[in-house]
Formats: C-alpha cells, structure tokens, sequence
C-alpha cells in the first residue's frame, strides 16, 4: 500500500526562526489509515523538511537530505548550507522526474550561518526560497490565511499562532487533512517539537 499524505503544510521565516506546521491525518483515496503521521521530519538539528505527497517517495527523499547533510559533514568538516543541500534535492527530483518521478511537495527549512531559510520544492525539482510557504491539498486555504496575516517583523509567537491557524483553517475545508497540528520551531542553536491534537491541548513539549 502506497498511502497518499494528502495533507496541509506551512512553514514561515520571522526574525531568527524558522516555523513549520502540518497536520496528522494520512490518506490513501478515500480512506483515513492514520491519524498521528508526522509529516515534519528533522534531517539535522538546524534543519527540517515537511512532506506531502506519496509517503513511500517523501520518506526516502528524507532519508536522502539527512545522507547527504551527514556526508557533507563528514566530508568538508562543517554543516552543509540550506541552500545547497535544497540544491540537491532538487536534483534528484529532476533526475528521476523522467523515469520514476517522486509525487511530492517539500518545504526545507533551517537556520544555517546564512540565517534562517525556507525552500519549497516539488515534482519537477522547481526550488523557490520563500518567506512563507504552504504545500498539500488543504494549502489554498492555508494560504488564504497566510496571505492575510504575516508581516516579516512579526514575532516567534505570532508566527506560531500564525502557522498552526492556517493548517487549522485547512483542517475545517480539507477532508483529507485533520486529527491535530504538529508545530517545530527551528532558530540559532534551537530545535523545539510540539504537538496539538484536538481532543487534547498539548501531547508533548520537548
């Protein structure tokens, strides 16, 4: 089974921060076959990725950006920049596009010594670097939201509030999006996960 992650993603950049948000519900046609999928994926400890799309091909396309972030590592002795490791992907995905295309929409976000960054990419490896971005089935609601509410000199909070409002706002339209919101919170020398689900405030803080 090949389960589609039709779904909801945002992500954000405000001051030092990068925000991410996406929903929990993973779908395959009409059906629901889970409902606490995390579709943002942490590929170091200044970097993240949300998926959405076929599960199978964005899980080996994360898999592939923490590869290729660790090697770098390895290999030149520093962190890989965001804007190369996106390069990269975007690489891949035009590589196979002709062949076996991954069906995906990512977001890379991160702050690396350029400062924080978000990229979005899709099928055909088209990257664009963004100050806000949303991907999925439930992201022309999310963007209606987006559109209206972010400024760049909004703060952390703001933006958190921010992100996880158009992902909710999604959830109402979108039947393929739902059961709750995970929130990341990328800065300098900063990882934070949280996890809303509906029929609790807060699962986890960490």
């Amino acid at each position: 089974m090949n389960t589609e992650s039709r779904t909801t993603t945002v992500g954000l950049v405000v001051g030092d921060y990068v925000v991410l948000a996406a929903d929990k519900r993973a779908t395959g046609g009409p059906m629901v076959y889970h409902k606490r999928v995390r579709k943002i994926h942490k590929i170091t400890d200044y970097a993240a990725m949300t998926i959405s799309g076929l599960v199978a091909d964005a899980q080996v396309l994360v898999d592939e950006a923490r590869y290729i972030a660790r090697l770098y590592e390895l290999d030149y002795g520093r962190r890989i920049a965001l804007r190369s490791l996106s390069n990269y992907m975007s690489l891949i995905l035009s590589a196979y596009l002709r062949y076996v295309p991954f069906i995906v929409q990512l977001l890379l976000g991160g702050v690396d010594e350029e400062g924080p960054s978000l990229y979005y990419l899709d099928l055909y490896g088209s990257i664009s670097k963004e100050n806000y971005a949303s991907t999925g089935s439930g992201s022309p609601v999310a963007y209606g939201v987006l559109e209206k509410e972010y400024r760049k000199n909004m703060s952390l909070e703001e933006a958190k509030h921010l992100a996880f409002k158009a992902v909710e706002a999604a959830l109402s339209r979108d039947g393929f999006s739902g059961e709750g919101v995970d929130v990341v919170v990328i800065g300098p020398n900063y990882y934070t996960e949280e996890t809303f689900l509906f029929e609790k405030k807060l699962l986890s803080n960490q």
